[in-house]
């Protein structure tokens, strides 16, 4: 698709042309107003009303030179090079998912069950998310585990989350530091002359931290954060569950309502992305989203052609009523 773009010239001081086309179009406005000047001074008023009376004005008589300015104008700012912003596949990037398998996903609140859900929704993301793209796999409950370090094989990732199962407790900061420990990892083995490749984490989890119960202690989730911010990487955060999740536990329903201060709170510290579901298919929806944010990036690319497009016609229609209007062309 041809889009029009007035932004990021690459060749900018080519739009000084523009001035002069703007003095060709005055040069001609003055010229036809001095012509009309001196017909109007040297005519015979009364044969020229007679001539008028019954012939019809040329309203087109400057079509022409107008079509010739406008093609000037579309050209000049081809030449200048324009551009706009494109969105292409990533060739490079590391992805870590951190997903909390604490007891608490095992509430039923969300069909079959949270973590039933998130699993499902998890092996759409790796099977979806772009090859270029290495992905790696975090699980956390009382600690945190890395399942698989970051790989282009997003097959062994879906196979590891199928893996997944609940556990006591709550370590959202060990899942973040985990994770980071993969990306350093990961990234001094990839990066080259460019640096780095950019990284993401994206945490899922349901509730709040409860190793250790103050998420600014040192292994604490808030800690975490802000050693990714140091490190460049942001956190998107997924809050799954309904406020209405129970589990049981030694024959008692234990409440366990989603948490969301303290995943909103990490997305800020790492300039990240707060999501919220609340079902599998808000979950998937995420996940998509999460899909087209990570797997492109925007560059700016050429947008020359429509305005080359835009000039070339412009020429033709000046040719071409020039040429009728000289009675050149058959009516």
């Amino acid at each position: 698709m041809t889009v029009l773009s007035l932004s990021g010239f690459t060749d900018g001081w080519m739009l000084l042309f523009l001035v002069v086309v703007a003095g060709l179009g005055l040069a001609y406005w003055l010229t036809t107003r001095r012509t009309r000047r001196r017909v109007l001074r040297f005519a015979n008023l009364d044969l020229l009303q007679a001539v008028a009376a019954g012939r019809r004005p040329d309203r087109l008589r400057h079509l022409p030179t107008v079509a010739l300015t406008a093609a000037l104008v579309f050209l000049t700012i081809a030449m200048a090079g324009p551009t706009r912003d494109i969105r292409i596949p990533r060739t490079h990037a590391v992805v870590m998912l951190v997903i909390d398998v604490s007891e608490s996903m095992a509430a039923v609140d969300v069909a079959p069950s949270r973590i039933e859900a998130a699993k499902q929704a998890g092996k759409q993301f790796a099977d979806g998310l772009t090859a270029g793209i290495s992905l790696g796999l975090v699980e956390f409950s009382s600690g945190a585990t890395l399942l698989v370090a970051p790989t282009a094989d997003h097959g062994e990732v879906a196979k590891a989350i199928d893996t997944l199962r609940p556990q006591p407790r709550t370590a959202t900061g060990e899942g973040i530091f985990t994770a980071l420990q993969a990306i350093a990892t990961t990234t001094a083995v990839l990066g080259g002359g460019d640096g780095p490749p950019p990284a993401r984490i994206v945490l899922e989890s349901d509730g709040k931290e409860t190793v250790p119960l103050d998420p600014d202690d040192p292994r604490g989730a808030f800690t975490a954060a802000r050693a990714a911010n140091e490190q460049g990487v942001q956190i998107s955060t997924i809050s799954f569950g309904t406020p209405y999740g129970v589990v049981d536990f030694d024959g008692q329903r234990i409440p366990v309502p989603v948490d969301d201060q303290t995943l909103q709170r990490i997305t800020e510290i790492t300039h990240g992305q707060a999501f919220r579901a609340d079902s599998l298919a808000q979950l998937s929806q995420v996940y998509e989203t999460l899909d087209r944010d990570i797997g492109y990036q925007t560059i700016r690319g050429p947008a020359r052609a429509g305005w080359m497009w835009l000039g070339l016609a412009g020429l033709v229609a000046a040719t071409l009523t020039g040429l009728r209007r000289n009675r050149h062309l058959p009516d």
